[in-house]
């Protein structure tokens, strides 16, 4: 079967994500356009992920557990698990990372936990916007330990891409997909190499994406949606 699907959207939890992409205003957004799956993929973090699922489950769209890392190499990669406990658990060791430096909400932005009433129920206090201190290869082995499966976000951007930052895609980490942004030229030998999917990197409500994207999957669970991501031969 085949599901539509945006794999990378921010939250108000994210600096740089708009206040009014709240759980609820997320989801009920995917539900109205039409989307069966999407990814809440916050930087450094995945605490709107859990009322995101619960509300998801209300209304039939499926929610990938996820979250939008930035590495040591300052590349943005994107970071998918089977299940919401793996990745709260994954991101406890995450913490062991991060850089001690308060947040700035009034230059960088609210980075605002919330419950599934849209309730704020906390607030991250370490900046977000700045990269774990964990390379790309050690993030991969981390990411690997608690089932997940992690692939380069927007690589044919010009900043915070494997590709503009590091000039290559390290063989040895033996990525099958790529996300690649549609505005943009992506080379033959990527396109050969690699599967891709397409997403929106929403910050906004009306920028999450139109069902025009697809994934042929065993059936509408994580578990498909995860073995589709690995597939080298999706297109």
């Amino acid at each position: 079967m085949k599901i539509s699907y945006d794999l990378h959207i921010h939250s108000c939890l994210s600096p740089c994500g708009s206040d009014d992409m709240t759980p609820n205003n997320i989801m009920n957004m995917a539900w109205i356009k039409g989307l069966d799956v999407v990814a809440i993929t916050d930087h450094n973090s995945g605490k709107n992920v859990s009322a995101c699922v619960g509300i998801g489950n209300d209304l039939g769209v499926l929610v990938l557990p996820g979250m939008e890392v930035q590495t040591r190499e300052e590349v943005h990669v994107l970071c998918y698990f089977p299940h919401v406990k793996n990745l709260e658990t994954f991101e406890t060791e995450l913490d062991l990372y991060r850089m001690q430096i308060p947040n700035r909400p009034d230059r960088f932005g609210n980075q605002w936990i919330m419950n599934d009433k849209d309730e704020v129920v906390g607030e991250m206090p370490l900046a977000l916007i700045l990269s774990i201190d964990l390379s790309i290869d050690d993030l991969y082995a981390l990411v690997e330990r608690y089932e997940g499966i992690m692939i380069p976000a927007h690589v044919n951007k010009d900043s915070n891409s494997i590709l503009y930052n590091l000039g290559f895609i390290p063989p040895h980490l033996a990525f099958t997909t790529l996300e690649v942004m549609k505005n943009k030229e992506i080379s033959d030998v990527l396109k050969n190499n690699f599967a891709y999917i397409y997403n929106s990197d929403a910050h906004y409500l009306e920028d999450i994406s139109e069902p025009e994207n697809f994934l042929e999957v065993e059936s509408k669970t994580i578990g498909s949606v995860i073995k589709a991501l690995k597939r080298k031969e999706l297109k």
